[in-house]
């Protein structure tokens, strides 16, 4: 069997091990240390966010960043529907209801129309969310001058949910750091990893100080442990925050190797009038985290046709998202739709394919790839 192809692994750059190595030395294994402080900084001097708390995990950002503000039991939050389940499970961690919003054909990303119809009805039944997530789906940026006019309108926070777009940006702005908090996720199948880990960020000190408080057991300042609120055990290693050091040197290759991963795509499908690329917006940088095409739903090709026949060659791919309300777990939720009739995010799921974009396959094998799925048109 030929080596397996994959979505998007882990890639190395070089320098993770000497990290790594400096912490074994200096005998900084525990869940601190000055790879931990040094991440942090190094991440707001790539973001220019002002303050940033290194966690276990992006869904323990996205958890932290709710309780910063204030959401609790009784609480609505509007989230985007087209998304991985982390961003919305922390909403139920603290008692409050998720309402799912959809998703543009433009960005992909929280549709401004869909986010109206949601503050409509809530206000019309004197409710108002305690918060909005907006999620930067695939490395792209939502539209954040629409949708941050709405929130704003209704004096409503946003957080940012970055976990697959760090490196991308918005009008000159990071991604992640445009909301009032931003989450980033260094998973193994993200454009740099710390094995696992997440990073809270916000140009408010309080939210980053009030989450490294919770991450680290709610231990108050005294000489015995003591304990005025909950806390949690979800601080990033300094062994994870080492590797992250390592991979932040590198990301700018990564995100010019995923763009060019994209383009072959693009330039290799240029001739099929039933696939589309995922579209890039000219309102700020995508990093190109995945590279993700959809079918047109009267094609003779299904995408489960290029999975399978993908699959048959030892090469991973994976269908998008499956939205939140559509989901079992959440199917009982509200959900606002962009378009009369229709859902833009459920469209998007059943007609999409996320290709292998893995920044160590060769020219050879996109090559490779791209012949398979031409070879089913």
């Amino acid at each position: 069997m030929k080596d397996r192809i994959y979505l998007s692994s882990p890639h190395m750059g070089g320098n993770e091990i000497k990290y790594i190595n400096e912490a074994f030395e200096e005998n900084w294994i525990a869940p601190l240390g000055p790879n931990v402080s040094s991440f942090e900084k190094e991440i707001c001097k790539y973001t220019n966010a002002s303050y940033a708390t290194a966690l276990a995990s992006g869904t323990s950002a996205i958890h932290l960043a709710l309780k910063c503000l204030g959401v609790k039991s009784g609480d609505i939050v509007f989230c985007s529907s087209l998304t991985f389940s982390a961003t919305a499970n922390p909403i139920t961690y603290l008692g409050a209801t998720p309402v799912f919003i959809d998703s543009d054909y433009e960005s992909w990303n929280m549709s401004h129309i869909a986010l109206q119809k949601a503050f409509d009805y809530f206000l019309e039944n004197d409710k108002k969310p305690k918060a909005v997530v907006i999620v930067n789906l695939y490395g792209q940026s939502a539209d954040y001058d629409k949708l941050k006019k709405i929130c704003d309108k209704y004096e409503v926070p946003i957080i940012e949910d970055a976990a697959e777009s760090l490196g991308a940006t918005y009008k000159e702005k990071y991604s992640g750091t445009i909301g009032d908090i931003g989450i980033y996720s260094f998973n193994g199948n993200k454009i740099i990893t710390t094995s696992g880990g997440g990073m809270l960020v916000s140009n408010v000190e309080k939210y980053t100080q009030k989450a490294l408080f919770w991450a680290t057991q709610s231990r108050e300042n005294e000489r015995h442990y003591e304990h005025k609120e909950i806390g949690y055990n979800y601080r990033m290693s300094n062994i994870c925050a080492g590797i992250g050091r390592g991979q932040l040197e590198i990301i700018e290759e990564r995100i010019s190797k995923k763009k060019q991963i994209y383009e072959l795509y693009k330039e290799g499908f240029k001739d099929i009038k039933e696939i589309q690329m995922m579209n890039i917006c000219d309102y700020g940088k995508s990093n190109y985290w995945l590279s993700v095409m959809t079918i047109d739903k009267n094609s003779k090709v299904a995408p489960i046709d290029i999975i399978l026949a993908l699959e048959k060659e030892n090469i991973e791919s994976r269908p998008v998202w499956k939205p939140m309300h559509m989901q079992p777990i959440f199917k009982d939720y509200k959900f606002f739709s962009a378009l009369e009739n229709q859902s833009v995010s459920e469209n998007l799921f059943n007609q999409g394919v996320c290709l292998p974009s893995d920044t160590k396959n060769s020219l050879s094998d996109f090559k490779c790839i791209i012949d398979i799925i031409k070879k089913l048109f």
